[in-house]
Order: C-alpha cells, then sequence, then structure tokens
C-alpha cells in the first residue's frame, strides 16, 4: 500500500470510491475526482484509432469548455469500448447523472472507463451509487486511496506519486494516481489500459498546462512498454484547481520539473506492474542519428517477443538484440554497434567483444532490474525507455481474463 501523506494531496479537489457491481471481485469499481469548482484540463489520449466511448465524449466536452473539468468519472471492470451507439449513451448518461448531483453541466464531467471489451457497460449501476457517493467525498489522504485503489483491474498495487514546489513563497503540490499492468505501449496524441489522473492546486491556463503536459508525457508513458498492445482506453488528465493562490505561466522550470518527476515515477510504477513479468529492464540508446532514431531502435527491442523471452530466462542472447536493432528503422552502421550489460562490456564494433563474460551477464539479468546500454556511434541522438520480459504468468493472465 502507498504511504500516502495529506500534506501531499493539492487542494481544491475531493474524492471517494464506491461498489457499483462491475468488478466480480467485488471490490470498488466506481470512483470520483471532484473540483472544488471547474479546474483547468489538459489530456493526452491514445492512438488507437478503435477508441473507448469516453475517450470520445472527453474530446468533445473539453473543446465545449475550453478545457474546463469539474467532475472525473472513473469505472473499472468494464471499459465501455466496442459497444456502438450504447456505449456513447452509456458515457453520456453517467455524465448527466453527475452533472445533476454536483450541480454542473454535463460538459463538465470527464468519464473514464477501463476493463473489458465489447461488453456494454450498466450505467445505470454507476448512476444508483452516484448520490452515496457524492456524500463520502472528501479531501484527506485516505480518500486520495480511495481513489487509487478503485481504478485497479489487473494491476497488483495501486501507483501514486508526488511533489512540492515553492512558487513565489508559496507552496505549489502536484499528485498522480494511475492503473496499468498490461496492455502498456502507451502512444499518447497529440504526437489491461493506462489511465493516469494527475492533479494540481496551482492556477495554469489550459493552453498552458496542456505545454507542459506534453513535454512530460513524451519523456515518460511514451517510454514505457509492457506488452507493445496499445489500448483503446488511454488517457492521461492533467487538473488545475487554483486551490493554492500560485499562477504558473509558460516556461517555469521547475514546475516542469516536478511534474516530469511525477510523470516518470508513475510510468515506470506501470512497468514495474506489468502482468507476469519478473524483470525491469531500463534501455539507454546513446549515438543515434537522432533521438527519433534512438526511440525506434528502443521500440524494436522492447516489442520483440525474442528479446522478452530471453530476459525471462535471464539468457544473454545478445544476438537477438542487434536483430531488433537491424529491423527497427534507425540508421545504423553493425560494425559500429557496442553493447553494455550494466558495466558489463557484451559488444564491440557489431561483434562479440573479448572481455565477453558470459557466466557474468548470465548472474546480472538475474536481477528483477537491470540496464542496458546500446551505443550506435551514428551521432547525437539518443533515448531512455522502460520495459519488462515476457512470461508464463503473462500468459495464463491474459488467456484467462474474460472467463
Amino acid at each position: 500500500m502507498s504511504e500516502i501523506s495529506q500534506f501531499l494531496i493539492p487542494r481544491g479537489f475531493r474524492f471517494g470510491a464506491a461498489k457499483a457491481g462491475l468488478k466480480k471481485s467485488g471490490r470498488t469499481d466506481f470512483a470520483l475526482i471532484v473540483a472544488d469548482r471547474p479546474a483547468s484540463a489538459a489530456a493526452a489520449f491514445t492512438a488507437n484509432r478503435v477508441t473507448a466511448a469516453p475517450l470520445i465524449v472527453d474530446k468533445a466536452h473539453l473543446h465545449a469548455t475550453g478545457g474546463q473539468v469539474r467532475v472525473v468519472a472513473i469505472n473499472a471492470g468494464n471499459a465501455n469500448c466496442a459497444a456502438g451507439q450504447a456505449g456513447l449513451d452509456a458515457a453520456l448518461a453517467t455524465c448527466n447523472a453527475a452533472a445533476g448531483v454536483f450541480g454542473c453541466t454535463a460538459q463538465q464531467v470527464f468519464p473514464s472507463s477501463t476493463g473489458i471489451i465489447g461488453v456494454p457497460l450498466p450505467a445505470e449501476k454507476l448512476i444508483a451509487v452516484l448520490p452515496a457517493l457524492a456524500n463520502s467525498l472528501g479531501s484527506e489522504s485516505d480518500h486520495f486511496q480511495q481513489l487509487a485503489q478503485a481504478i485497479l483491474t489487473t494491476d497488483t498495487v495501486e501507483k501514486t506519486a508526488f511533489a512540492r514546489i515553492e512558487v513565489d513563497g508559496k507552496e505549489v503540490r502536484i499528485a498522480a494516481t494511475g492503473k496499468g499492468a498490461g496492455m502498456i505501449h502507451p502512444q499518447l496524441v497529440p504526437h489491461a489500459t493506462m489511465l493516469v489522473y494527475i492533479l494540481t492546486d496551482a492556477a495554469i491556463e489550459p493552453a498552458v498546462l496542456h505545454g507542459y503536459l506534453r513535454n512530460s508525457i513524451e519523456l515518460s508513458f511514451n517510454r514505457i512498454s509492457v506488452d507493445g498492445d496499445t489500448s483503446t482506453n488511454d488517457t492521461v488528465l492533467l487538473l488545475a484547481s487554483g486551490a493554492s493562490g500560485t499562477t504558473i505561466g509558460t516556461g517555469n522550470a521547475e514546475f516542469a520539473t516536478a511534474l516530469n518527476h511525477v510523470c516518470t515515477s508513475l510510468a515506470r510504477q506501470i512497468v514495474a506492474d506489468g502482468e507476469g513479468i519478473t524483470h525491469v529492464v531500463e534501455l539507454r540508446i546513446q549515438g543515434a542519428a537522432s533521438d527519433a532514431d534512438a526511440l525506434r531502435a528502443a521500440k524494436a527491442i522492447a516489442h520483440s517477443p525474442l528479446v522478452k523471452t530471453a530476459w525471462a530466462g535471464s539468457d544473454p542472447n545478445w544476438g537477438r538484440l542487434m536483430a531488433a536493432i537491424g529491423y527497427s528503422g534507425a540508421a545504423i552502421d553493425p560494425e559500429r554497434i557496442d553493447i553494455w550489460f550494466g558495466d558489463l562490456r557484451i559488444c564491440r564494433d557489431g561483434g562479440r567483444a573479448e572481455e565477453f563474460d558470459e557466466v557474468a551477464a548470465h548472474a546480472y539479468i538475474q536481477k528483477p532490474e537491470f540496464t542496458i546500454t546500446i551505443q550506435l556511434n551514428r551521432g547525437t541522438g539518443s533515448c531512455v525507455f522502460w520495459t519488462t520480459d515476457l512470461t508464463y504468468e503473462y500468459i495464463h493472465i491474459n488467456a484467462d481474463y474474460s472467463t
């Protein structure tokens, strides 16, 4: 269980969760984030062209309000995706009900869903528990904990991250929670499912907020992969309540750094809780012709079943890394590639390094977390990417997911 201090929770928000009966486990499965007054909002969504109904509604609502959100309504246990008009009707019905309870417009409600695809969402179950849930909301740390727990699906632990900074003598807080364990390879635009909700009590205009979010996403959520599948529901939402009384404009390096810290922490927690994983791998691609090429190489490695199963067996088969780099589309010279497992030199100039110690390499990648550094020697492009192995347990979890 996460240790959440009340002093880390951004002001201007209330939280809570209830059991609506969507999860077979009987655990809480419906959560709310409610801003005391309409909060500035910025969001990024999946690039998957099969898009869940709540995302369609969210985009329309953000456009209609100019980036203002009063209520975030999140259900787990049903993705509300591939349900046609019935899915849209369910999302809108939830928004209308929440608007009535909290005295806002339906367009100020931001619905989110996660769970199984292709099953109609019984919105009436959510609507039935809304009044009691509204009365139970609070701004204490345990209320935030309720939110973090209710949104989980195949996750094994809740995921939270926090930061505090001082701006003009006033404290500004950032808090985030999210879920994700499988179906994790976010491709968020502009540029199991990952849902992330980030809150701050700074006052930030929606357009400015969008800029901060876009930059942080590129260094965090767009740099992780568990299984290479991009969900239909991936969402990252950033809300600013303004309750701290501090206004932040563009170019605030301290706020940007704090937001990056929170997003990166949450992204790494999501990878570490990947379905059935036994290893978390940090890929450091250096010397690429461009940052984009570095990312291409990292993704090819991270998505290769041959590479990922080798990691599952702690097999130091570096040839599989070379093969993935070769088909990645990155500009390379095969005879100039160098590879390290931690501090152990594995490959030099595209071939087996003379000092390669297979026993030591095997022992190193038996660790739960390890680093692989790849130097392409083609330029100054680089990236850091976090991924996992692929195990029998992953197959078991996903073979039985809907039954």
